[in-house]
């Protein structure tokens, strides 16, 4: 670049003081998001819910640490937004050493799982999302890593291909699953723990929000919690992200205080109703009802009458819906029961909609 295309290329900044050119800093300020990762709880005291599971989590590490060893491995079961990567990072925290992220689908081969086992250190976690998606040549080397602490490396091809076992310092593998059937039994077994995450009742969720809430910055009056834990769906995952929204509405609005009213008209905008339905939620049930008189209706025309993939209605959609008791699954297909006809405010035919007896 030439002398006098510098002096332009520079000319924007010639009148600027020093404290505009310096780098800004990465902490946030003033109203910047705060991450997920900030909303974490980092021991295992902070914890909100899963009261069972946290006494038995922290007499496992309690022990382990009066052992001085690392302690067995840990599977983490659950649907998702429950906490099992909150979990995994509150365990690393509690013991004291680093903790090495990965997931099921990030590992293509075995080589690739081997590289990340021999890079470990003595104690290290080692925290395999999805980890009933490890392919078959990953969990069989995992077996083995799990249990003697080694892998087995194979140099070379062909008849002159020889394995060499590398021995592994003791670590602790945690693994979260969303679908604990999926994992094979060998691979199941090699955990001398499993943790259980069951949905949150509402209180819970409350007192999650509210501290939620205080790392936000978000007043909340009193009610406005509750409002909001009735639409979380049981997940503080869906629960965080309700608060952010409310937290977008406060500030839209200029509100110093969040009443149980504005966290109302915050979520009927997005289409949320009092159950934690959401748009698609209510389209499938209206489809039942409306154009299918309340059932039985395959999956796949469900699907086409909401314009959905069938996967997203029948993982998205259903097992809320079910466990809720608005929609019932059968041999013939789905069904709404009475809770659902009056949700949408109509009258459910004589009899009981959801009575199975006359389908079979």
């Amino acid at each position: 670049m030439a002398a006098d295309d510098f002096d332009v290329f520079n000319a924007d900044n010639s009148n600027a003081n020093e404290a505009s050119l310096r780098m800004v800093s990465a902490n946030a300020v003033g109203n910047e998001p705060v991450s997920d990762e900030e909303l974490r709880p980092h021991i295992l005291g902070g914890f909100i819910g899963q009261p069972r599971l946290k006494a038995q989590l922290q007499l496992f590490l309690d022990a382990a640490r009066k052992r001085d060893v690392p302690p067995d491995h840990i599977l983490l079961a659950g649907p998702p937004g429950l906490g099992k990567t909150t979990l995994a990072m509150i365990v690393a925290n509690e013991l004291g050493v680093p903790i090495r992220v990965t997931s099921g689908p990030a590992i293509q081969h075995a080589g690739d799982l081997a590289s990340i086992l021999s890079s470990l250190d003595a104690g290290e976690v080692l925290f395999i999302d999805e980890i009933h998606r490890l392919p078959r040549a990953a969990e069989e080397l995992l077996y083995i890593a799990m249990e003697d602490f080694r892998v087995d490396v194979m140099v070379g091809k062909g008849p002159g291909a020889s394995s060499i076992p590398l021995t592994l310092p003791r670590f602790t593998v945690i693994g979260a699953t969303t679908r604990e059937g999926m994992l094979p039994s060998p691979l199941r077994a090699r955990f001398g723990f499993t943790a259980h995450l069951d949905f949150y009742p509402t209180g819970e969720l409350e007192k999650l929000i509210e501290r939620s809430s205080g790392v936000l910055g978000i007043d909340l009056a009193e009610g406005a919690a509750h409002q909001l834990a009735r639409r979380s769906r049981g997940t503080p995952r869906i629960a965080n992200r309700l608060l952010r929204r409310v937290r977008d509405w406060a500030i839209v609005h200029d509100l110093d205080i969040v009443e149980p009213e504005d966290v109302k008209e915050a979520l009927a905008l997005y289409q949320i109703d009092t159950e934690g339905l959401d748009r698609l939620d209510i389209a499938v049930l209206n489809a039942i009802i409306r154009n299918f008189n309340g059932g039985p209706v395959g999956l796949n025309n469900l699907s086409a009458m909401v314009g959905e993939e069938a996967e997203t209605v029948e993982t998205v959609c259903e097992p809320y819906l079910v466990r809720e008791g608005f929609m019932m699954r059968t041999p013939k297909g789905r069904v709404a029961t009475a809770k659902a006809w009056e949700h949408l405010g109509l009258t459910p035919p004589d009899g009981d909609p959801s009575d199975v007896s006359k389908l079979f």
